[in-house]
């Protein structure tokens, strides 16, 4: 018989564990064989983080971005940086009123719960410094005027790690910003068969229409609040302390994690927990989420690049060389 503390422990997860379901139902109308990307863009809404996705082109990446956010009853943009694209683009700019004879502001797409930025990394140093405010304090300034965005506020953005012919390499800055980098491979063949199927019974149409609403604004600012509190030992916070050290003292590293990275390890491991249903964090919870968490923010040294090491080698390494806490 179960005690009533599990069962209390149990009944308040009963409603986001439901709505965790319902979304990956509903995604998964459409998309097949992508359900790590699915699960990590779910544990980032819930831990307040943007999103990089990296994939070659045709991999779902922008469609999942577009069904994530049909799932919720939230506002969404669409962007797509190009090399001409500016600033003023992205945040709004000031137009002159003819008949108050004053400067007000039209906002820009940026001004929306979920926005997705299609090839963040073809725009110039110029427009991607229009990040740098918004994704960090939630808010665009503007002639000394600043301007709050709505919650929940996501940026989720794409990239092609293949072309970089006309690409810009993000900044490390904007890079720490973002909470997960996804890494989106093909999927295998048993999928793509289950995909192709799927896609025949829709008469060849990925109708978006089918994806119906099951999380609303006010949901997710709850659930986010609620994992705020869920419980992680002290010494699975150590352990994520030694993870960062680790990267700071690597030799294959040219550049460790910041402190930002802590944080947002510890902050993802509530959420991916949650999605798991539960309330409290496992030592499994950090080393899943440590590779999207720290992928981008860790930089190799020349030697290992030439080497053909991936900055996901030096993660695991660095996970197996630490003695887990149990």
């Amino acid at each position: 018989m179960e005690t009533p503390e599990i069962f209390e422990t149990r009944s308040k997860l009963t409603d986001l564990q439901a709505s965790v379901d319902a979304m990956r139902a509903e995604i998964n109308k459409i998309i097949v064989g992508q359900d790590d990307m699915i699960d990590m863009i779910i544990t980032s809404i819930f831990s307040g983080g943007h999103v990089l996705i990296e994939g070659v082109p045709g991999v779902a990446k922008t469609l999942t971005a577009k069904l994530i956010a049909k799932a919720i009853s939230t506002s969404f943009s669409r962007l797509s940086f190009t090399p001409d694209l500016m600033p003023s683009d992205v945040i709004g700019t000031l137009v002159y009123n003819t008949k108050t004879t004053d400067f007000e502001f039209k906002k820009g797409p940026i001004f929306a719960n979920i926005v997705l930025v299609d090839e963040i990394n073809r725009a110039p140093a110029k427009t991607q410094s229009a990040l740098f405010e918004v994704m960090e304090e939630f808010q665009v300034t503007v002639d000394g005027k600043a301007y709050p965005m709505a919650t929940p506020f996501m940026i989720i953005a794409t990239q092609n790690p293949i072309e970089h012919e006309g690409t810009y390499r993000l900044p490390e800055a904007q890079l720490d910003r973002f909470l997960f980098k996804i890494n989106v491979d093909y999927p295998g063949k048993e999928q793509e068969i289950k995909m192709l199927t799927m896609f025949h019974n829709r008469n060849d149409v990925n109708d978006i229409s089918l994806i119906k609403p099951v999380l609303s604004s006010a949901q997710v600012m709850d659930y986010r609040k609620r994992i705020g509190t869920f419980h992680i030992d002290p010494n699975l916070i150590s352990y994520i302390a030694s993870i960062i050290h680790h990267t700071r003292n690597n030799k294959g590293l040219y550049l460790g994690a910041s402190p930002r990275a802590a944080i947002a390890l510890m902050t993802a491991s509530k959420a991916y927990a949650a999605v798991n249903g539960r309330d409290f964090v496992k030592p499994e919870d950090i080393q899943y989420v440590a590779y999207p968490v720290l992928r981008h923010r860790i930089m190799l040294t020349a030697e290992k690049e030439m080497e053909g090491i991936k900055t996901d080698d030096i993660i695991k390494q660095i996970i197996q060389s630490i003695e887990v806490p149990r």
